[in-house]
């Protein structure tokens, strides 16, 4: 009588091959960027940049312009580290999310600006002035990133 050997049990589709596995630590660091990245232009605008009193934050009042691009810098890295396949938005469809939502945002950034910015008193769209295209354009950036990703 032949010998029986067990069959192997599979937990992924025939052809599929696994993926890497979700990175907690990544997908939290890229969120801590992001959200570092938002509260340091929240913290400039409302406490130490040019239109406020000068009696909050002076180390911060003295970067200047620096101010927005460590902030806004913390944000584009922050969601270029998220399209790593080790986060949900570096896999599947999550690409086409991170893609498409950095793309759009880049655009309504700079028609915001150009709508409103020039003629309104916005904090930030005014402060930024013309660096607002360099905003919208690094949003888009970023969405290039996702779009190396994408199968």
């Amino acid at each position: 009588m032949p010998e029986r050997r067990p069959a192997r049990s599979t937990t992924t589709r025939l052809g599929a091959a696994p993926g890497p596995r979700i990175s907690v630590v990544r997908c939290a660091v890229s969120l801590l960027l992001v959200l570092v990245g938002i509260a340091w232009i929240v913290v400039y605008v409302a406490m130490a940049g040019p239109t406020s009193d000068g009696t909050g934050l002076t180390w911060m009042s003295d970067l200047g312009r620096w101010s927005y691009v460590i902030g806004f810098g913390l944000i584009f890295i922050g969601l270029a580290t998220a399209a790593h396949p080790g986060t949900p938005l570096g896999r599947g469809r999550g690409v086409v999310v991170g893609m498409l939502g950095c793309f759009l945002l880049g655009l309504v950034w700079i028609v915001t600006y150009y709508v409103v910015g020039q003629n309104a008193d916005v904090p930030l769209l005014t402060d930024l002035s013309q660096y607002n295209l360099v905003v919208g354009i690094g949003f888009m950036a970023v969405g290039f990133v996702y779009a190396t990703h994408w199968e």
